[in-house]
Order: structure tokens, then sequence, then C-alpha cells
């Protein structure tokens, strides 16, 4: 029986899952794939739409009564944070316009833990594509973005006021949780999935050319070295195995929102 699967486009998704919905993986069932923004599967994973799926570990509240968290092929790391962007350098965002790419994203959990004391004014939830053109344009007075965001916002003419990540560093000592791979319980077995998820990262690394056709189609448009620079970036040892300083990071990222009244609290992991 085929198993339902939503990840993003993004270059690290692809590469992570290439060999696992190309039916690569012995003893894998077949994957039924459907791409979406992280804030389409956030809300979707409410729903129990899907029976893998990648979310953001600031949406594990809402959903850990129906999935179950797998210590594989989400996106952890050091030097991978959210900016905070900005078309003049040094802004206070005191009272001023903000977009998000969601408002159940780790980005913007991270975004409000940081801002607790410059509380913008206005949070406008814009789909990824359309922040940094509309913060150039002076539409917003900044934008929240992640990913490929990193290497091309210099494009825009635009400024780096935060990185998320870094201020998480310093401050938790921690890499930072960003995107998690769950599965629906009484439908997919969490171990028996582990092990797929893990050996399809294996066969990527192994073979990254296997994946540079499926991953460049579906990557938004993005330059092959820009392309590269992403998969570098997010696919790590921790997407292979969270271990306790991934599980250390989720708890305290989830116990920092909910002691701020973000999210509900949820158990810890470790």
């Amino acid at each position: 029986m085929a198993l339902s699967l939503a990840v993003s486009p993004c270059p690290n998704d692809t590469f992570v899952f290439h060999a696992l919905v190309h039916g690569l993986i012995p003893g894998a069932p077949e994957v039924n794939l459907t791409f979406a923004d992280v804030d389409v599967t956030n809300t979707a994973a409410e729903r129990g739409e899907f029976d893998l799926v990648k979310v953001s570990y600031a949406a594990l509240p809402w959903l850990l009564d129906d999935y179950e968290l797998l210590p594989t092929g989400g996106a952890l790391g050091r030097g991978c944070g959210p900016l905070v962007l900005t078309r003049e350098p040094g802004v206070d965002l005191t009272g001023k316009t903000v977009a998000v790419p969601g408002d159940r994203t780790t980005a913007y959990m991270l975004f409000r833990l940081w801002s607790a004391d410059r509380a913008p004014g206005r949070i406008e939830v814009v789909p990824f594509h359309q922040i940094m053109p509309g913060v150039a344009e002076g539409k917003y007075d900044a934008g929240l973005v992640i990913h490929e965001a990193r290497f091309t916002y210099q494009r825009y003419g635009l400024h780096s006021l935060a990185d998320l990540g870094e201020w998480w560093e310093a401050d938790t000592g921690l890499p930072i949780p960003l995107g998690a791979i769950l599965a629906k319980r009484g439908v997919v077995d969490p171990a028996e999935a582990t092990e797929w998820i893990r050996n399809s990262v294996s066969m990527a690394w192994a073979n990254p050319d296997a994946s540079r056709e499926f991953i460049l189609e579906n990557a938004q448009e993005m330059e092959p070295d820009v392309v590269k620079q992403h998969i570098d970036l997010y696919v790590n040892e921790f997407t292979l195995d969270l271990g306790r300083d991934g599980l250390a990071a989720a708890d305290a990222l989830l116990q920092r929102s909910a002691a701020a009244g973000i999210t509900p609290a949820v158990k810890p992991f470790l």
C-alpha cells in the first residue's frame, strides 16, 4: 500500500528523499509524493492529510498527538538560521511591518523570541518568494527569510539585520531545529520509516549525481551553485540522526516557546 509523503521542493528535501520516492530503497513501500511549502504542510498535518510529512519544529505542539517525530530526514544544523532582512542597516523594528513565511514556522517562532522587547506593529504572512521583492520595494519594513535566501538576498540590495541562527546558537550552544519529519501514528511504523529515510540519505551522499536532475527540475529556478550551497548547508549529520544534541535543540526551542506563551507545552524528547 502506497504511503503519502509531503515535503518541500527545496534541494535539501529532494536530495534526501530522491531514493525513497523513486523506489530505490529495498523493502520500502511505494510513495506518493506531494510538494508543498512548509506553511502548507504544517496545516495539512494538523488535518492528518499525510502519512510522512515535513513540518516546522514550531508546529509540533499541535501535531504530536497524531504524529511521531522521526530522528532522521529533517533540517537542523549550525550556521543555517533564518535572516531578518531590511532595506537599510540597523533598522528598529518597533511598530514596523514585517513579512514572514508562515505563522507556525520555526523562523517565526525564533523571530518572536528574538523580538520580544522590540515587537513589530504588524506581521503579514507572505509566500516565501514574495518576501525579498516586497522588502526591496518598500511594501514591508522587514522580511523574515529562510533557505536559499541566505545566498541571494544581496541581489535585492537588502541588509541582514539579524541572523537568528547565530543568535540562537550563541544563546543556547545548540544547533537550530528548522524542519522535522513526522510519521503518522497507527499508519507508519516509525522504526521502519527511519530506516527507509536513513538509507535514502546515505544513497544520496554515496551517489549525488543520481538525484541531480530531480533536484534541479524542482529547485524553483535556483542556480546550480546555489543548489549545491543549499544542500551542503542543510543536509548534514543531523539529517542522518538527530542524536542527543538535535533532540536537546528541539526541547530547548519548544520549552522556550511554551514559557513565552507562544505554543502549548509538550513533553520533552529527552
